[in-house]
């Protein structure tokens, strides 16, 4: 399973649950890997297991058993601080309810957490802007979330984790708010972190419009993986452009 390519790679990931006497299995040890410059789909219904790999994987939630190497760390050996740090300088983040502080504007959304990162106030700034360009919102900088569309935040979103240039990129239901026609923007944006960033991208989402944007589709049901393939080398390859203004109205 392992290469010079793979950035992140889990064995046997045991997590459990207790709902009164009883106790559910999430996840029935499951091993998993992903590539840079490649985008991942982790796709099932809804309770399959998908969310909590991926909180197992990116530091969120620790499994019962199990061991996740990312990087080249095992990140449950680290302690919670370095465990925060490892999140804030590799890993980005990317949710369907957004994330965003109401009294912000799009360009202090992102440059919060580059400040976080210890970037000076110039070169936050100047990396927020770049990162608002790419995702098409140079127009939309200084709107509050109030002011802004479903498919602008998200994109605000989608600028915040690319700011950090992260390694690692993990969207959890990403166009689940949107309109068809913004989830496309959104997923697009999401497959240039990719492409055009080189990051292990891990989405994982019930919609079945997105395969057709991954490098590699893996089916969890009932805490397995039921299917692992790649996708199709003749498969059609998709724009990965940032989107043009006018804005889309999201939904």
């Amino acid at each position: 399973m392992s290469s010079k390519h793979t950035a992140i790679e889990a064995h046997g990931l045991y997590k459990r649950f207790k709902t009164g006497r009883a106790h559910i299995e999430v996840l029935k040890r499951v091993d998993f890997d992903a590539q840079h410059g490649e985008v991942t789909m982790v796709m099932g219904p809804s309770g399959s297991g998908k969310s909590t790999l991926v909180a197992a994987l990116s530091g969120l939630l620790k499994p019962d058993e199990g061991q996740v190497t990312a990087l080249g760390r095992d990140i449950w050996s680290l302690g919670s601080g370095k465990l925060d740090r490892f999140r804030l300088d590799t890993c980005g983040f990317i949710f369907q309810g957004f994330n965003l502080f109401a009294a912000l504007s799009a360009l202090k959304q992102v440059e919060i957490i580059l400040k976080y990162q210890g970037c000076s106030p110039s070169e936050a700034r100047t990396r927020a802007e770049r990162a608002l360009c790419e995702v098409g919102l140079e127009n939309r900088m200084h709107q509050r979330p109030s002011e802004l569309s479903g498919g602008e935040k998200q994109r605000v979103a989608i600028a915040r984790a690319l700011a950090k240039d992260p390694q690692l990129l993990f969207a959890d239901e990403p166009t689940s708010a949107l309109d068809g026609e913004n989830g496309q923007i959104v997923i697009r944006l999401i497959q240039r972190a990719a492409k055009a960033h080189g990051a292990a991208v891990i989405c994982v989402t019930h919609d079945p419009r997105l395969e057709a944007f991954a490098d590699r589709v893996i089916h969890l049901e009932d805490g397995q993986i039921l299917d692992d393939r790649r996708a199709s080398p003749a498969a059609p390859q998709h724009a990965v452009v940032a989107p043009q203004q006018p804005e889309l109205v999201g939904a």
